[in-house]
């Protein structure tokens, strides 16, 4: 509060003040250049002088969409991709569909700040291959695209340790800087109609949303911004001279492949952000009791194979071939692309009880207290692999239920809207019973028995940093306010979701 006031009080008059936290969160999106850094520090009661920046509000108002609704965005960015328009795409024609970012709805907003994100990792990646952008017409990619994720389903596909790509001090040395590479326009309004579409495939529930996908994308970005080497000690330090915050140099042999190598991280976000596409809003189980069509086909894992099927499918449409030669260029790339997007969407499944035994030994193993010193050069990297994989893991399920590790007010929110897609279900007969029966005691099982032990182990394992203690307090703090709260807040829930039935049914 002393922070917040204080803030308030030094400010000026049509100008924007953040914080240092604010800034660092900003610069780790890559948009450095929306801040500015105020030439006299503030004084805090009880913190001493504090750095605080003004928003360059003319830059952060560039970044807008025009249209009314998702799919009116959709259609909107279809136009811009029409082939006639190909000239306009070319000619950098593409931004003059953007308007001023007050007029976006929340949806738009967060296809824009997706947009970003995922171009800014795209640049990396080309920055990783030399700064070429390959040709679009790769004969053996495209027999490639054509055959890759043909088994029977999804699961088939998962393995235990994903081989992750190397890159030493002297490549990352060479490196050319990612904030001077660019992408292309063709390819970044690819980017934004995929994103567009990704919009339209999300059903309307109240949780598993675009909203979610967004918030859980967010979460990954954050945490990948943070990974350390848990044997070193050594973490990613901040830079100037990248768009990220992150000195590529220093990222040599730390976090076990993960951040050293950009198209991983394009490959985890981009999971992250498609994992709950055309989410039915009811668990696998629900979907296997009534024998969906879905259901027949994968058995297990269903939403999560169906997810992975949609935003694949849609990706590999020839409408987004400049796209594609941004994120991979050789069969490999390709490979490990599709790898890394398998398995971390099915990590987010975590009902599988086989899957979940799988993991929890991986990880009793990789991150024992003891580990085995490890000599031989293809033992540590196979380890390195298992670690990044385990990591990996773990960052997208801790991210799928990152508010239960946030503010009580982000975690009393985003449980009220689970619950109104648990009743939804239930009036709908497709669900046993009402969830207000239990679910304030089930919420306390769920912190007890999944939530506080997985930011445990983020935790112990070290690699994530002052994150993991961050998130491991907002859980044993949210579980004892839920002790608190959570009888009277489910009240609230009920009576709310009955008032809106009853106004529907009117």
């Amino acid at each position: 509060m002393n922070t917040t006031a204080r803030m308030e009080s030094t400010s000026q008059r049509n100008r924007i003040q953040v914080s240092q936290v604010t800034a660092d969160l900003l610069v780790a999106s890559g948009l450095s250049a929306w801040i500015v850094p105020r030439e006299s520090k503030i004084f805090v009661k009880g913190k001493g002088e504090m750095q605080t920046y003004w928003l360059n509000s003319t830059l952060a108002a560039k970044r807008s969409m025009s249209s009314k609704s998702n799919c009116d965005m959709l259609a909107a960015s279809e136009t811009v991709l029409d082939s006639n328009d190909s000239q306009s795409v070319k000619e950098g024609k593409v931004d003059s569909n953007l308007n001023d970012i007050r007029t976006m709805t929340k949806t738009e907003r967060l296809v824009e700040w997706n947009v970003e994100v995922l171009a800014s990792l795209l640049q990396q990646i080309i920055a990783s291959r030399g700064g070429v952008v390959p040709d679009e017409n790769n004969a053996s990619l495209k027999r490639m695209e054509a055959t890759i994720g043909t088994r029977a389903t999804v699961l088939e596909e998962f393995v235990p340790i994903i081989p992750l790509k190397r890159f030493d001090a002297s490549d990352l040395s060479k490196r050319q800087e990612a904030r001077l590479i660019d992408i292309g326009e063709e390819a970044k309004a690819q980017l934004r109609n995929y994103l567009a579409n990704v919009v339209c495939m999300y059903q309307d529930n109240p949780f598993h949303n675009f909203e979610h996908a967004s918030h859980v994308a967010a979460s990954v970005k954050k945490l990948l911004t943070r990974i350390v080497n848990v044997d070193d000690g050594n973490g990613l330090t901040t830079s100037s001279t990248t768009t990220d915050g992150v000195n590529l140099v220093d990222m040599a042999g730390h976090s076990y492949g993960i951040t050293s190598d950009p198209l991983t991280q394009f490959s985890v976000v981009f999971s992250a952000i498609v994992h709950d596409l055309d989410h039915p809003g009811v668990p696998n189980a629900q979907l296997v009791k009534e024998n969906t069509r879905r259901a027949q086909i994968f058995q297990k894992s269903i939403a999560e194979q169906n997810s992975v099927e949609l935003a694949w499918g849609l990706l590999m449409g020839e409408e987004y071939e400049a796209l594609r030669a941004c994120i991979y260029h050789t069969e490999d790339d390709l490979r490990r692309f599709r790898q890394l997007v398998v398995n971390t969407v099915m990590a987010t499944d975590i009902a599988d009880k086989e899957l979940q035994a799988l993991r929890k030994a991986r990880w009793e193993t990789a991150f024992a207290e003891n580990p085995t010193t490890i000599h031989d050069a293809n033992l540590q990297t196979s380890s390195d692999d298992c670690k990044a994989t385990i990591v990996i893991e773990h960052l997208i399920q801790a991210s799928d239920v990152v508010h239960t590790m946030q503010h009580w007010h982000i975690y009393r929110s985003w449980n009220e809207k689970f619950f109104m897609e648990c009743y939804a279900a239930f009036q709908s007969g497709r669900a046993d019973s009402d969830p207000s029966e239990n679910w304030y005691k089930e919420e306390i099982g769920f912190f007890d028995f999944y939530v506080i032990p997985l930011a445990k182990k983020l935790e112990s394992c070290g690699v994530f940093g002052v994150s993991s203690h961050e998130y491991l307090n907002y859980a044993q703090s949210n579980r004892q306010e839920w002790v608190r709260e959570g009888e009277r807040l489910v009240k609230e829930y009920s009576e709310k979701c009955k008032k809106l039935s009853r106004i529907a049914s009117a």
